[in-house]
């Protein structure tokens, strides 16, 4: 099976599955001289881990990670940093039941007619589990970026199935176990789900994740694109369906008088391209949101065929997020991390010494600057439907 490499120079590769003995991953390219220790990936795996709320999956897994090679004394050797994390808690027998059937909605026949065999228990490699080890390198990189450039990576979710959750503070995030940053919500989500798990259904979710201070210049045009990359890494995480950079689709009922990003000397007057143009950073915030799918694996009846072709009716039982959103975030923040370290690294090997006259300007003007342009704006410009 090859695709399990991300990055081209800080590259990760994982291996595993979700019944198996251990995951774990490979980093290749982390530059040799950072204070590291399990403790500084432990924390990112401890935010995604199951069985933390009442709202996901009750698998009790500790995510204890071992830091196998790489580091010599407490830091960084420049040499491959290999990451395992045993699993501990597998009830294959859970599974017995779908090794005949697909589960809709579910990597399954898919496997199936690609492969020819497939690790039924769990999902094997498609599981989900997968990606505590893509958190765990996104603990790597997250350390360098902001110890390297003061890059702070967050995201929160702002949306829970049909319920859209408005932002009030960055605050809130690691006080609930939603992600939201809006503490004000919390009971009106808590029963949210209790009802969607009592009726053996699922939603799915859409999550936001902001990096601040990423410089101006990062990214290469045409085929090495910052947000080609950002959209490839989020579409690799299980269950995502949807990415937008900045407005996104929402962009396409703007005008140009609105999405265009002004610039004065005192910084941007709004942040519609989410961080990038012509693919590289604008030295404003990255803004990356993802739209994830329902859970497919429920209890109710859905129709499917067995391997021989015949239609079955399969309901999944087990342990199974009923929003796989709600753990997603950390797993958000360190799709962001991997690919913004690669290319940093990147622009350092080829673009360090490059530089222009043009001063650069803050990533955002103050907001009596922003609105005293936007007055302006609509005097100068009037809508044109209500002229």
């Amino acid at each position: 099976m090859s695709g399990n490499t991300l990055g081209t120079l800080f590259r990760v590769t994982s291996f595993g599955e979700s019944h198996g003995p251990a995951i774990g991953c490979v980093v290749d390219g982390c530059p040799p001289g950072m204070a590291l220790a399990a403790p500084d990936i432990q924390r990112e795996l401890d935010r995604r881990k199951p069985g933390t709320s009442r709202h996901v999956t009750q698998r009790r897994e500790s995510d204890t990670v071992e830091i196998l090679s790489g580091v010599f004394e407490g830091r960084t050797t420049g040499t491959p940093i290999a990451l395992l994390i045993r699993n501990e808690d597998q009830r294959s027998k859970d599974y017995a039941a779908i090794a005949e059937t697909f589960r809709p909605g579910h990597a399954d026949y898919a496997y199936w007619q690609k492969y020819g065999i497939r690790d039924y228990r769990g999902g094997g490699r498609a599981s989900a589990r997968e990606t505590a080890v893509r958190v765990a390198a996104g603990a790597i990189a997250k350390k360098w970026l902001v110890e390297r450039h003061g890059i702070a990576i967050r995201g929160h979710l702002v949306a829970l199935g049909s319920k859209t959750i408005p932002f009030e503070d960055w605050a809130h995030v690691e006080t609930n176990p939603f992600f939201v940053a809006n503490a004000s919500m919390q009971d009106e989500l808590d029963a949210y789900m209790d009802a969607l798990r009592k009726s053996g259904d699922s939603c799915g979710a859409k999550i936001t994740v902001v990096a601040s201070g990423v410089p101006v210049g990062w990214g290469e045009p045409v085929y090495g694109r910052l947000d080609a990359d950002l959209a490839s890494a989020m579409m690799g995480i299980n269950a995502v369906k949807g990415v937008e950079i900045g407005a996104g689709f929402g962009s396409a009922a703007q005008r140009g008088t609105e999405h265009s990003d002004e610039m004065t000397p005192e910084g941007f007057l709004s942040n519609n391209a989410g961080g990038i143009l012509g693919g590289i950073s604008t030295g404003q915030d990255v803004v990356v949101t993802i739209a994830v799918k329902p859970t497919s694996s429920i209890r109710l009846d859905r129709r499917s065929i067995d391997k021989a072709g015949k239609p079955v009716i399969v309901n999944t039982h087990g342990r199974h997020d009923p929003c796989v959103g709600i753990r997603a975030t950390p797993i958000a923040e360190a799709m962001m991390a991997l690919v913004l370290i690669d290319h940093a690294l990147r622009h350092r090997a080829q673009n360090a010494d490059v530089v222009t006259p043009t001063p650069r300007i803050p990533a955002a003007a103050p907001a009596d600057v922003v609105a005293r342009h936007r007055r302006a704006a609509a005097v100068d410009d009037p809508d044109p439907d209500e002229a």
